[in-house]
């Protein structure tokens, strides 16, 4: 129904659909049952609060008894491990975890006892090899001290050196060896601070060639405390700890012995020489015996046995003129007359002596150039590395490989000329060594034996050494040393061959 403009109403019907009044009817109850559910909504609330909390409240304390069950399962074991170790620590290494866990805790506990095991294992064997160790430690002590009385007791002189030189340990022979007082202490001193001035370059120059050989000997005379002293020294390369390399020198007093091998080896020249003047006098007496026979006869023929009696007789008397001569040569060689010479110059002089004489030997020469000048006699000089050759060709006879090898250099130190004669002969033995240039000895079946005596003197008169050594691969060499002159010396002689020349 709505007004019009004029006042009037106008009405409209329509008609209701079907059921409408049962459908306003249950939209009714719904209100109603809505709004008896909103009044209780505080109740439901409360209720389900209510529940929530109790499901909380489960859920927590399950989860805390959950934790503490699995904590358990690893702080025990975590302890009783901790509780071990303590125990190990304490060195009992028998204890072992016996919790039983299980997953990787299981793993470390099966771990730790078997750790635990190997522990005990090592600590039986590190026990047993201490007590070996101390077994052996003693022994060795025992051993060391045994060694030290020995090198303090006996008579050759004993020092080890590090590789500068410096006294590590010495005995009290060395000590009294080298003219010291035999409590005095070596230990940290230079080697060169206590030697005699006289023989220091030669231990020094053994020194090094121990070092560079593994092993060198050398015999050394000096006058000390109003006698000569002949001592025997050997040297040889030592190694100690940290790879450094020392040496060990050993020291003999040989002068009791060497005066015992003179007076034997002048008892066999003595013999020697009886035997070679006896050879001669028997010819010669049956030679005066059967001159006077037929001086008595005076037959025809007896011209002729007298002149060939005579021959003998003057034969006999020259070798007998030689032999005293030889002795003689031995005992006073003419005075030397040294001036500056070229020791390749003396060699090759020697060799020329030779020539033609050396037949089915090889002779090898290797002569440094340029080598500095000695003072010596040339003549002298000369007459000794003859007499070296000769012995070194006679050497050879009877050899299959005979070769004659002569070499020229400067020393290590380089304060002298080296010579070395070598050969591919018998070779040389200790006994043969010790007697070798001793008046009269020979190996050989012929000769007098003073060749190598008389070079041993000629270079001794010239301030220089000699020394016979094993050759390689056989044979011997004779290593002939000689001092280089003096800057000084060589200055005057060059003045005075200035002033001797025309001018």
């Amino acid at each position: 129904m709505s007004p019009t403009t004029s006042g009037k109403l106008v009405i409209a019907a329509l008609p209701l659909p079907q059921g409408l009044s049962q459908t306003i009817a249950r939209i009714r109850s719904g209100a109603e049952a809505y709004w008896a559910l909103f009044r209780t909504r505080h109740s439901v609330r409360t209720i389900f609060f209510m529940l929530q909390l109790l499901i909380t409240v489960f859920i927590f304390f399950s989860s805390l008894w959950l934790a503490m069950f699995l904590s358990k399962q690893i702080t025990r074991p975590v302890e009783a491990l901790g509780l071990a170790m303590d125990e190990i620590a304490a060195g009992k290494y028998n204890h072992r975890v016996s919790m039983v866990a299980s997953g990787e805790m299981g793993d470390l506990v099966e771990a730790f006892n078997h750790m635990a095991a190997d522990l005990e294992e090592s600590r039986r064997l590190a026990e047993s090899s201490s007590a070996q160790l101390t077994a052996a430690n003693q022994a060795i002590e025992e051993r060391r001290r045994e060694l030290e009385t020995i090198v303090e007791t006996i008579p050759s002189g004993v020092v080890t050196l590090d590789g500068s030189g410096t006294v590590l340990q010495s005995n009290r022979a060395f000590a009294t060896l080298m003219g010291l007082d035999e409590d005095a202490v070596l230990t940290g001193r230079k080697m060169e601070s206590f030697l005699p001035a006289e023989i220091a370059p030669d231990v020094a120059r053994l020194i090094r060639r121990g070092q560079r050989m593994g092993a060198a000997s050398t015999e050394i005379e000096f006058h000390s405390a109003g006698r000569n002293i002949h001592l025997a020294i050997t040297s040889a390369r030592l190694e100690l700890t940290r790879g450094q390399a020392g040496n060990v020198i050993v020291v003999e007093d040989t002068s009791e012995l060497l005066r015992a091998q003179r007076q034997l080896a002048w008892k066999e020249v003595a013999q020697r020489v009886a035997h070679e003047i006896k050879n001669p006098l028997t010819p010669i007496a049956l030679s005066a015996e059967r001159i006077g026979r037929h001086l008595d006869r005076g037959q025809p023929e007896s011209l002729a046995v007298i002149r060939k009696c005579s021959e003998v007789i003057l034969s006999c008397v020259g070798s007998l003129r030689s032999l005293v001569d030889q002795f003689s040569a031995l005992a006073q060689f003419p005075a030397p007359q040294p001036r500056a010479c070229d020791m390749n110059r003396v060699v090759d002089e020697a060799l020329a002596l030779f020539a033609g004489r050396l037949e089915g030997i090889t002779v090898q020469r290797d002569l440094e150039p340029g080598l500095p000048t000695v003072l010596a006699d040339p003549e002298a000089l000369r007459r000794a590395f003859a007499n070296l050759i000769d012995n070194a060709a006679e050497a050879m006879q009877g050899s299959l490989l005979r070769i004659l090898k002569i070499q020229s250099c400067m020393s290590e130190d380089e304060g002298a000329v080296e010579v070395t004669v070598s050969d591919t002969g018998h070779g040389l033995n200790d006994e043969i060594r010790e007697r070798l240039f001793l008046p009269f000895y020979s190996t050989k079946h012929r000769g007098t034996g003073l060749g190598l005596s008389i070079a041993a003197k000629i270079v001794q008169e010239h301030g220089g050494t000699i020394r016979a050594e094993s050759n390689s691969p056989k044979g011997a060499r004779f290593v002939l040393r000689l001092p280089l002159m003096e800057p000084a010396m060589l200055e005057g002689t060059a003045e005075s061959t200035a002033k001797g020349s025309p001018s």
